[in-house]
């Protein structure tokens, strides 16, 4: 798990997704989660970079918990095990993968 806090705050949806692309990620995406919603633990068979636009993500990962609010990113390494906990108000996110 890579995590940068309030680096993308003041970026807009456009800018944050030429970003990643410059960085390499090729299916890149925004992805919005109902309050409340939980994905147990489980992996992906890609690298994936995760930048919060609105509301609040909480992810679970290498015994450790980190809560994610706008601006803030969070890449998750291929095939490393993580769950998620979306918060009251839901939660917009940005998505880049990598294959």
């Amino acid at each position: 798990m890579i995590v940068e806090y309030g680096k993308y705050k003041e970026f807009s949806e456009k800018q944050i997704k030429e970003i990643l692309k410059k960085e390499g990620f090729t299916n890149i995406y925004t992805w919005s989660d109902y309050p409340g919603s939980h994905y147990p633990d489980h992996t992906h068979n890609f690298y994936s970079a995760h930048i919060v636009i609105e509301g609040e993500i909480k992810i679970i990962a290498n015994g450790k918990e980190y809560v994610f609010t706008k601006g803030d990113r969070f890449d998750v390494l291929k095939n490393e095990v993580h769950a998620a906990k979306i918060g009251e108000k839901g939660c917009t996110y940005i998505i880049g993968e990598k294959y």
